[in-house]
């Protein structure tokens, strides 16, 4: 087989050149993609987490309120005359 000529060695290499070009350029998208769905997912999480802050703050409510009742009935239970 006889070496390949300039013009196709160059050829081939210009070929390879295209292709990593669109190589980089999809990377770029996906990257592009996967910030944007990380934005998504952190707003979700954010609000997520809000609800359940707010949540939580009910139960300890509840809580707190539950005891301070229990606590009045035994007072009285204990103290009445």
């Amino acid at each position: 087989m006889a070496p390949a000529s300039l013009e196709e060695r160059v050829a081939y290499l210009e070929g390879k050149v295209e292709e990593h070009s669109r190589g980089y350029a999809q990377i770029r998208d996906d990257i592009q993609q996967v910030l944007q769905l990380d934005r998504r997912l952190s707003a979700r999480i954010d609000a997520l987490d809000q609800n359940f802050s707010r949540w939580l703050a009910w139960l300890k409510g509840i809580l707190v309120t539950a005891l301070l009742a229990q606590l009045g009935l035994l007072r009285a239970a204990l103290f009445r005359r």
